[in-house]
């Protein structure tokens, strides 16, 4: 199968986004389909406005019709509701071609948090964009039910995997000294990931932050009692997350989190919010705790065994997260 991917996230940002659609078309590549890649690489671009890691295309209809076209794809699939997500979508409907979207990322939340917008008004938008769709994929039961409940249509579920070669209990160590217990957490520090919250609380031992963004020196300002160790990745990154002792996600605004499954699959339970992402991944699984008290479920993770939060990741697999993918996706011929 011949499949048309559109996404306004790329490398070399490091997001989920990102990360999920690098390790799919790594799977499709395994079964044999072609991924024609339509991505901002392939335009002019412009930094996003308090998201300068995010590039985006410039005046991009014109090269996405003859891209789309080029490609004759049996499948297309629009990422993010961006320049080139909307170019797309543009000019599928134009040709009449069906087509399927995804929603990974909480905009609407996003764009709150930083502009004090309703995020009622971005929904409608959102929902604008996604009606026209043969299938809106979500990553979560959780979400797929708010979702519905805020009049999106034709949801279909795709949720994630997990490298469990790559993170691996075996890789634990010694944590450059700090006194224990090693409190971590990862990700983009922006607004949105309220590792503020994460930061303030009364804990024992070391609280540790692994990522780059743009809160990041202020945070480093306002709690010098913390370690900021900047972006990490690969074999790095899985030996920091198998060295600790809990894992601390303190973001509200998560459609799912992959690094929830990070975490597990080096045998380190997580401590969260009850809120989508943790509630799906976590959920009673008994590999970590979800507590509205983000100090109290941090404390009470510690206890929890660390065989249990591997196997617990080991149901989720990339293999099936893209038999998902394809099952999902509208056929053009």
């Amino acid at each position: 199968m011949r499949i048309a991917l559109v996404s306004d996230a790329w490398m070399p940002q490091i997001n989920g986004v990102v990360r999920t659609l690098t390790a799919l078309m790594r799977e499709l590549a395994r079964r044999e389909h072609t991924v024609l890649r339509i991505t901002p690489d392939f335009f002019r671009t412009l930094p996003c406005p308090t998201y300068p890691e995010i590039r985006l295309a410039l005046r991009p209809c014109k090269r996405v019709a003859e891209l789309i076209e080029a490609a004759r794809p049996d499948a297309i699939h629009i990422t993010t509701e961006g320049p080139l997500g909307i170019a797309a979508r543009r000019h599928c409907l134009r040709r009449g071609y069906g087509f399927t979207t995804a929603f990974h990322t909480r905009f609407p939340e996003y764009v709150a948090a930083r502009f004090a917008v309703p995020a009622a008004w971005s929904y409608a938008l959102m929902r604008r964009f996604h009606a026209p769709s043969k299938g809106v994929m979500v990553a979560t039961d959780t979400v797929r039910r708010e979702l519905a409940a805020r009049g999106f249509g034709n949801l279909r579920r795709w949720s994630r995997g997990v490298d469990a070669e790559l993170y691996d209990p075996a890789l634990r160590g010694e944590f450059d000294g700090l006194p224990r217990p090693i409190f971590l957490s990862v990700g983009r520090v922006a607004v949105e990931k309220n590792f503020g919250a994460f930061l303030a609380l009364d804990l024992p031992g070391s609280k540790v932050v692994v990522g780059d963004g743009p809160m990041l020196e202020e945070l480093r300002r306002r709690h010098p009692e913390a370690h900021f160790l900047g972006k990490r990745e690969g074999k790095e990154l899985a030996r920091l997350y198998a060295s600790a002792d809990v894992f601390v996600f303190p973001s509200r605004t998560d459609t799912f989190g992959l690094v929830l499954l990070e975490a597990l699959a080096s045998g380190l339970p997580v401590a969260a919010y009850p809120v989508p992402g943790p509630l799906d991944v976590i959920g009673t699984s008994g590999a970590g705790v979800l507590d509205e008290d983000l100090r109290r479920a941090a404390l009470g993770a510690l206890g929890l065994p660390r065989e249990h939060c591997r196997a617990h990741a080991l149901h989720y697999t990339w293999s099936a997260s893209t038999d998902q993918f394809v099952e999902n996706l509208w056929p053009l011929r």
